[in-house]
């Protein structure tokens, strides 16, 4: 049944939120201010119609908008958008009793995500590749996507041929893209057991379409040209399905952050240090002890620093910092530390550095809410927030990256 609704808000996923009397109903695809008729199920309601627009309603940049999944907020106009990812970061501090000033925004521009995972599954009438409806198991077939390289936007005919040549399952499975210096990284995953005859067909596909390598589930099937990324000046072949930041001019971004506030620090830890995008740059200046868990990761990172030319001392060590954080001991050897967890943060391993005596610390993160906890044990632990820049990786999503830089006085011995 519809109703109308007011729309008084934002929430952190980028539904438009409406007070009721019965609680607040959360309603995708609207904007503060606006008057709208929805069908209501629970708190939650789908739009049908919107009765008085926003003036910040602009139109979406992509025809798929409010159907694929992808994208929640393509409708805000600009500098209100970029305020409210701002204010994400704002309020996550805030809530954890941090004050501190924030930088501004620092934009992501369209059509440069260079890694995008897809959703397949095989149908009667052929191979579905796109995304995930919101709050529904459908796959939206897309034809155009302006959050990602225009490389893998050309590249959809030829990844959907692909999909179907892989796929040995009923169920959804999905495929990793990544823009690399060498052609399209495609990475399967969950598409069932290949026989010999799909092998060969789908390698000799990969050949034919330029694509630099296809593997299933970790294995490599074909690789004719080895997918190789930059970190600075330093290239690195990655392993499949490698983890890497969405956006180059992010990872840029966050790069020139970390090290300048590093910049004086000669020898460096960098813990959750995946396949060396900080790691790499800072050895331009620093040693550096890089800390991860991944051991293809790690190996990529080795193998880089070692093929590489005018840097300090790489040393590199597989660790789960989930278990076994770096202890305080260790990282007073250290007179910087950087960290990059995934979303879920670094609880423990920010415990260990806020008893420690390293003197500057950068945190990066694309959760703020467990960056405003990890940053909250670093302060109770004496160090001060120097500040705190949000960047907008992940464009036109609810998602936001921050690097936060703290600095702490060296004890007297």
């Amino acid at each position: 049944m519809s109703a109308r609704f007011t729309i008084t808000g934002l929430g952190s996923q980028g539904d438009g939120v409406a007070k009721t009397e019965t609680g607040e109903v959360f309603i995708p695809f609207t904007l503060p201010g606006e008057i709208v008729t929805a069908a209501r199920e629970k708190d939650r309601a789908t739009l049908m119609s919107v009765q008085e627009a926003s003036p910040l309603r602009i139109d979406p940049a992509c025809r798929h908008f409010t159907e694929c999944g992808g994208c929640a907020i393509q409708h805000f106009e600009a500098e209100a958008y970029r305020q409210w990812k701002r204010d994400k970061v704002a309020h996550a501090l805030k809530a954890k009793g941090i004050a501190c000033d924030i930088g501004p925004l620092v934009p992501c521009a369209p059509h440069t995500r260079r890694r995008v995972v897809f959703s397949v599954r095989r149908a009667e009438a052929g191979m579905r590749l796109g995304f995930v409806r919101a709050l529904s198991s459908e796959i939206i077939p897309i034809e155009e996507c302006p959050i990602s390289l225009p490389a893998i936007v050309a590249a959809l005919d030829r990844l959907k041929a692909l999909a179907g040549l892989v796929c040995a399952t009923t169920k959804p499975f999905h495929m990793t893209v990544t823009v690399t210096a060498s052609g399209l990284d495609v990475a399967v995953h969950d598409s069932g057991k290949l026989g010999e005859h799909q092998r060969r067909i789908a390698s000799n596909f990969v050949i034919a379409k330029e694509l630099a390598r296809l593997s299933v589930d970790g294995e490599i099937i074909v690789e004719p040209r080895k997918p190789v990324v930059q970190f600075g000046a330093v290239a690195v072949a990655v392993p499949p399905g490698a983890f890497l930041q969405a956006s180059e001019a992010a990872e840029q971004t966050m790069a020139d952050l970390v090290g300048q506030h590093l910049s004086r620090a000669k020898k460096v830890a960098d813990l959750f240090a995946g396949c060396g995008s900080f790691a790499l740059r800072l050895a331009a200046k620093s040693e550096v002890h890089a800390v991860e868990g991944d051991p293809a990761a790690l190996s990529a990172l080795d193998r880089a620093f070692r093929f590489a030319t005018g840097l300090k001392r790489v040393t590199s060590e597989r660790r789960d910092l989930f278990r076994r954080p770096l202890t305080s001991k260790e990282l007073n050897a250290f007179d910087g530390v950087v960290f990059d967890p995934p979303r879920a943060g670094a609880e423990d391993q920010s415990k260990q550095i806020a008893r420690s005596d390293v003197p500057v610390v950068a945190a990066v993160s694309c959760n703020p809410v467990t960056l405003a906890r990890d940053l909250r044990i670093l302060i109770d632990g004496g160090y001060a927030l120097k500040s705190v820049t949000p960047i907008d990786q992940f464009l036109w999503s609810p998602h936001v990256e921050a690097v936060a830089l703290l600095e702490k006085p060296r004890r007297r011995r």
